[in-house]
């Protein structure tokens, strides 16, 4: 019985020591992959421009692909260099080691991001670490002061201000304007004044009867002027072809008209007009020169001949009276509709004038917020509203009631979770928002306030954020509460425009009243309207001391 209860005694060791073992085993294991990936710096605290040294220690298995972060994702802080990747031996296991050389010239309080190092492709994070950097002081007991010394007028250099070439760009499409205008009144008075063709061709033909070019032996140009009087008519009246055909050509299209009983015309015209058209040409191209008296014979053919053409022309009928007064109608349409044109494009280009000088004179943003208005300068002029929000409540001044949101926001601090009312104004990714939160805290629970930084952090990146940037620093209120101020800038991507926008935010966050309040305000960069309406409702952050 002895022997038994010994053997059953040693099984029950060996049992129990080898579930230890084994648990010890387990845990020995998660601490040691818990740890695998781990950040430090060499100090927390540098002058402005030192650099620190910032260090990744991960532990892995030879067979791990491992990936550390490249390029600037340290921001607010600026990455000036990098290591190749360390690799030691510990325990069987491979720790690689790589680091980074940080900067920073601007004082304050950072906090340089957690950084995601990619193992066999899966993401593994670091913590988030706070990071001093502190102005040079200056001891005067070493270094003397001196006075400023006065300034120095230096002569500007010669530059044309900017209102000049805004004013030269209006005077010159002015100028383009009034050419224009010019343009299509001188083509209506050239139209108006332009004589019938039948009197213009007597015209000139009366005009060589009375010149000497036949008497000076000029006989090239005399043809010339008899055959442009003659083709100039046709051309015209019968067949707008006349002036560009040839001889033979314009022969050949009289005789297709007459066929056709276009023109109703004796054959011996077109023969005799034949003739004198042919007779030219050997005198303009081939340098053959008809006598005197053939010359003054084929003037008084050629002005036969357009009197033959005047009457050829069949009297129209009642069809083509209606067709003609159509096109006569499109015709006046047209001009109804350039004159509309003209009158709009002048009146564009008078507005564009305008606004060039408007520009000009008053700069290109005060233009702009007068003419397009902007919806920060609307809010920041409008009637502001004082207000308490939540419990425990806190009061600001607003340029608009801030509505309460149907979801709250529930986050956890240690073992207790706590629930806040949240009260908000204008879209996210708008041009102004601003949101209060009031979060009652239980008297057990010691609330960090130097913590929320990471919540905000990880906050901002949930909703899309990158390149991050900021600071923190001590706030009072009005009223001598402390709290802490978080500022910087961030790059969202508007979800309905896909494109990027840059947006400026300040965040104050203070415990008071058995409760932590959050006042965040979100606007865009650069814009001093939405600035100024941020300074507003910080400074108008005040308690209710009896609650």
């Amino acid at each position: 019985m002895r022997r038994k209860s010994t053997s059953s005694i040693l099984k029950s060791c060996r049992f129990y020591i080898g579930i230890v073992v084994l648990l010890f085993l387990f845990f020995t294991h998660s601490s040691t992959f818990a740890q695998q990936v781990k950040a430090s710096i060499d100090s927390t605290s540098m002058k402005i421009g030192e650099q620190i040294s910032y260090k990744i220690n991960v532990e892995a298995d030879s067979t791990d692909t491992v990936l550390f972060p490249e390029g600037q994702t340290f921001m607010p802080l600026e990455m000036v260099s990098s290591t190749d990747v360390d690799t030691l031996s510990v325990k069987k296991r491979f720790q690689l080691v790589k680091e980074y050389a940080l900067t920073q010239f601007d004082s304050g309080h950072y906090t340089i991001p957690r950084q995601q190092i990619l193992i066999n492709n899966s993401p593994f994070f670091t913590d988030s670490l706070k990071l001093e950097v502190r102005t040079v002081a200056v001891d005067t007991t070493k270094q003397a002061l001196y006075p400023i010394k006065p300034s120095v007028e230096v002569e500007k250099p010669f530059s044309i201000p900017s209102w000049v070439w805004w004013l030269l760009g209006g005077i010159l499409v002015l100028a383009a304007l009034i050419w224009f205008i010019l343009k299509q009144k001188k083509k209506r008075e050239e139209a108006k004044k332009e004589i019938p063709p039948y009197e213009k061709a007597m015209l000139t033909l009366k005009k060589l009867d009375e010149s000497n070019i036949l008497e000076s032996g000029d006989v090239k140009t005399y043809y010339s002027n008899l055959t442009d009087a003659v083709r100039r008519y046709l051309d015209k009246k019968i067949d707008d072809r006349a002036l560009e055909s040839t001889t033979s050509e314009l022969i050949l299209l009289l005789k297709d008209l007459k066929n056709q009983h276009k023109i109703e015309v004796e054959e011996s015209v077109i023969t005799n007009l034949e003739s004198i058209l042919k007779r030219a040409d050997l005198a303009k191209f081939a340098g053959i020169k008809p006598d005197r008296l053939t010359a003054k014979e084929d003037r008084k053919a050629v002005q036969q001949d357009i009197d033959a053409f005047k009457t050829a022309v069949p009297e129209p009928t009642e069809e083509e009276l209606l067709q003609n007064e159509a096109y006569l109608e499109e015709k006046r349409k047209r001009k109804r509709k350039r004159v509309i044109i003209v009158s709009i494009i002048g009146g564009l280009a008078a507005i564009v004038l305008a606004l060039v000088i408007f520009v000009g004179v008053k700069g290109y943003e005060m233009a702009k917020d007068q003419l397009l208005g902007t919806p920060t300068k609307e809010l920041l002029k409008g009637d502001w509203i004082e207000s308490e929000y939540g419990t425990p409540p806190i009061t600001v001044t607003t340029p608009e009631v801030l509505v309460r949101n149907k979801d709250s926001l529930a986050f956890s601090v240690g073992q207790e979770n706590l629930t806040a009312e949240v009260f908000s104004y204008g879209p996210l990714f708008g041009d102004f928002h601003v949101m209060v939160s009031t979060t009652p805290i239980p008297p057990q629970v010691q609330f960090d306030l130097n913590k929320t930084v990471d919540g905000i952090q990880q906050e901002m990146e949930k909703n899309g954020a990158r390149n991050i940037l900021m600071k923190d620093e001590k706030f009072t209120t009005v009223t001598g509460e402390e709290g802490l101020k978080i500022f910087g800038s961030a790059v969202y991507k508007n979800p309905i425009t896909k494109q990027d926008q840059e947006k400026s935010y300040v965040i104050i966050n203070l415990v008071e009243n058995q409760g932590l309040e959050q006042v965040t305000v979100i606007y865009n960069k650069g814009d001093k309207y939405a600035e100024e309406i941020t300074g507003r409702i910080i400074n108008s952050i005040q308690f209710n001391k009896e609650n």
